[in-house]
């Protein structure tokens, strides 16, 4: 058995963090508590403790227990599990745990519904990404969502001392040599299984002392967590822009690297492309085009080189001035569109100079450039929102400048 599941928690005080959950007067540890459970999601990053609290929880309820992992799984072992219900082993309800339910399709899931609805089926599922994009709603609606957030370096020390202490009751005393623990915690980036399983690498590396410098060595990229298809691939992504976005260009440049160094090269670039105008925008009008010599590098070099010409654009937008002036007013025109209101061309504006055949006459259309400064006062908008206005000047050097030249062109003051 491995280690992780050897020192596994036998109660909820010994799972390491999530108060949240588990303190002292909380709600869930409250509902736990009271016997009464109600089917459940647990949800949240990799080696947090949602196996473990379900294997307390279902203890503490007595019914028998199934576990699926839904990985390897298929829908002959759901129904094998469901049919314990009509025996007599199952005349009390059974609990059934499903690990990494988002692998089961939308049938497999469908399938635990009656058992669910009737109370035969208490159901505990766990997954590591959001319940609500990967659950079917039918059986989210049916189902109390707890999440289980990443545990931090200091409530991690418990288990990693527990764990330390299994291996040499096992293999033999060895002595710990300077901060071993605290640089095995800080480096998992809140997954204890994945510290574990470092204690326990670093254990057998080492002679008859466990050394800070071999924690170090083995810790190299041992925190990194960035899956291309999970939800923390779209969280880095999210913290990128928004960091951006807030101008702070320390967190951009750390998000950058959390993408870059996962090994996903073009989505870096594609968001970079994207933040240079939806956020910079017309307070830097050129800054798409910086940014674009920048991907047109890194895309050309190819990581790890790649890395130099993202992280100079990086900083770049997260210290350029802000305006996303250009993409409100798109999204104000979107609005009115869905809305219906929409109404017809300009006569003048059309491509036809006819109304029929043999009707020609004059479109009406003025020509901006036959007039001073190449502009004229002419209706473009669709009579029903003649009087709109969509696009809203930035307070930004760039914006300013070009509100007041038209201001002074147009001889009346602009929204």
């Amino acid at each position: 058995m491995p280690l992780a599941d050897r020192v596994r928690p036998k109660s909820l005080d010994e799972v390491s963090g999530q108060r949240h959950l588990l303190g002292e007067g909380r709600p869930f540890r409250r509902i736990i508590e009271s016997g009464h459970i109600p089917s459940m999601v647990f949800y949240g990053p990799p080696g947090t403790g949602k196996t473990t609290v379900a294997d307390i929880v279902a203890k503490k309820t007595g019914k028998r227990l199934h576990k699926i992992n839904a990985t390897t799984a298929a829908l002959s072992d759901i129904k094998a599990a469901l049919s314990e219900t009509d025996t007599l082993l199952g005349a009390g309800g059974i609990l059934l745990y499903i690990d990494e339910i988002q692998y089961f399709n939308k049938k497999q899931q469908q399938s635990l519904l009656e058992y669910v609805e009737d109370g035969r089926v208490t159901l505990i599922c766990s997954t590591t990404d959001n319940p609500y994009f990967c659950i079917f709603s039918a059986l989210l609606s049916r189902s109390a969502v707890f999440e289980f957030k990443g545990v931090s370096a200091e409530e991690m020390v418990p288990s990693l001392k527990r764990a330390f202490g299994m291996l040499c009751e096992e293999y033999g005393e060895k002595k710990l040599e300077g901060d071993v623990f605290g640089i095995i915690s800080r480096s998992t980036d809140g997954d204890v299984r994945k510290a574990i399983n470092l204690l326990e690498n670093s254990f057998f590396a080492s002679g008859d002392t466990l050394s800070a410098d071999t924690a170090k060595e083995l810790s190299t990229m041992a925190g990194l967590r960035f899956d291309r298809n999970g939800e923390e691939h779209y969280d880095c992504i999210s913290a990128l822009q928004k960091s951006i976005r807030g101008s702070d260009e320390n967190a951009a440049v750390f998000y950058l690297c959390r993408i870059l160094e996962g090994g996903d090269l073009l989505i870096a670039c594609r968001r970079l492309l994207v933040i240079a105008c939806e956020d910079v925008g017309l307070a830097y009008p050129t800054a798409i085009t910086v940014v674009k010599s920048c991907v047109d590098a890194a895309t050309q070099l190819g990581l790890p080189e790649a890395v130099i010409p993202l992280a100079q654009a990086t900083v770049f937008l997260a210290t350029a001035p802000k305006s996303n002036s250009a993409y409100m007013a798109y999204a104000a025109v979107k609005a009115d569109i869905a809305a219906g209101n929409i109404g017809s061309v300009p006569r003048h504006l059309q491509n036809k100079h006819a109304d029929g055949f043999g009707d020609e006459r004059e479109q009406g259309y003025k020509y901006p450039h036959d007039f001073e400064n190449s502009w004229v006062n002419q209706q473009y908008l669709p009579d029903a929102l003649k009087d709109r206005v969509y696009y809203r000047f930035g307070n930004n050097k760039t914006e300013r400048a070009a509100k007041e030249y038209w201001e002074k062109i147009k001889g009346k003051k602009l929204n």
